[in-house]
């Protein structure tokens, strides 16, 4: 029954974009984040700042507002209470063991790898540079590094020798979410592509896929994706089966962005996230229904009878490249002179280096041209920091 009242934990351009969809359909949406004036903060009913992996903060909103449904958006929370909030009759997305599991790298690896047997990179755990250095010698040499507990790539770096770990260490603990100081040291795979598949769980339907989502990362943090990606229809049914054994165990309803990696005729997993994923912005124009409206839809129970596919399609993202605390921008105008281009500025506040500020979209005949378009637009636009 509408309206919900939904608390949104995690405000950032993702949550904006789904307060969006959720407003459309009539739902009051209270978003939290740890700075006032976030994306989310611009458009929903109600805001919150706290610290939500401060236990006492978490439970205060959370009874404050007595929402009907809880919608984690980032990884720094106390994951522990949403089950306990599910088990007092609050419904959690997609689910409060999926949360938990799926908030902490280490915790969703051992579940795909020992747990459902799915080929992964070959991987440990350290809790120290030096633990690092041991585990990456006994791996052999180039070596990935990252939190258990992060966001958007941040800490994590390729490490190619053992002088290089240190640094390593340090810049995983830097870019940490959350009080865990430890760290994921994974076999590097080179691979010949990667793909995101948003993989969306009904609750009385089928497990429906959106078309295979490539991307392309630097520092592990994405820089352009495009839809579909190619992809042998053997190698995607794979993907899709892969899919279907993770989510199902994990359980809930709502859209998983589930991560793999394709190398020589195999499909290798790689990472989940419970909620949309940022290479599935590119569903914004490439999709009757966006990423962000399948997972209202599957988390409120609401029919999907298609996802349209409306063709090939790209997106690029406006980085910034200092602090400021005031900025404008330039060159919009230019960006969407070309047919198919669309901009999104996510309206932060502040910026700083590498800081994701907007997305470029593109649609076109090929997969090359709105990948070029969608590049051209974001290069267009310039930040001004006054």
């Amino acid at each position: 029954m509408l309206p919900v009242k939904i608390l949104l934990l995690g405000s950032g351009e993702l949550a904006k974009e789904f307060v969006i969809s959720a407003k459309r359909i009539g739902c009051y949406v209270v978003a939290v984040d740890s700075y006032s004036g976030a994306p989310a903060h611009q458009v929903s009913d109600e805001f919150e700042t706290l610290d939500m992996l401060n236990e006492k903060a978490l439970r205060s909103v959370v009874y404050k507002h007595n929402p009907n449904i809880i919608v984690p958006e980032i990884e720094a929370i106390r994951t522990e209470l949403l089950v306990e909030f599910e088990q007092q009759g609050i419904q959690v997305v997609p689910s409060g063991r999926a949360v938990n599991y799926t908030m902490n790298r280490d915790h969703i690896r051992n579940l795909a790898s020992r747990d459902l047997g799915i080929k992964t990179a070959e991987f440990d755990y350290a809790e120290s540079a030096q633990e690092s250095r041991e585990i990456a010698s006994r791996m052999g040499y180039p070596v990935v590094v990252k939190p258990v507990m992060s966001s958007s790539g941040k800490g994590q770096s390729v490490v190619y020798e053992a002088s290089e770990m240190g640094k390593g260490w340090d810049y995983a603990c830097s870019g940490m979410r959350g009080d865990r100081e430890r760290v994921i040291i994974e076999k590097f795979i080179d691979f010949d592509y990667e793909i995101t598949l948003l993989t969306v769980r009904q609750k009385d339907e089928d497990t429906l896929y959106c078309q295979p989502i490539g991307h392309r990362q630097e520092n592990g943090d994405y820089r352009e994706s495009w839809q579909p990606a190619p992809m042998d229809a053997s190698l995607l049914k794979q993907a899709q089966y892969i899919a279907e054994q993770i989510t199902s165990n994990l359980g809930g309803y709502g859209i998983f962005g589930v991560e793999f990696f394709v190398r020589k005729g195999e499909v290798i997993f790689s990472e989940l996230s419970p909620r949309p994923h940022d290479t599935g912005m590119v569903t914004l124009v490439s999709q009757n229904l966006n990423e962000f409206d399948l997972h209202l839809r599957a988390v409120l129970g609401l029919p999907i009878p298609a996802i349209e596919f409306y063709g090939p399609s790209a997106s690029a993202v406006v980085l910034a490249d200092r602090y400021s605390e005031s900025l404008s921008y330039t060159g919009i105008s230019e960006a969407l002179s070309v047919s198919g281009v669309d901009v999104m500025l996510f309206g932060k506040l502040a910026s700083r280096p590498l800081r994701r500020m907007g997305v470029c979209l593109a649609r076109a005949d090929t997969i090359e041209r709105a990948r070029q378009n969608a590049y051209n637009a974001s290069q267009s636009i310039d930040i001004v920091y006054h």
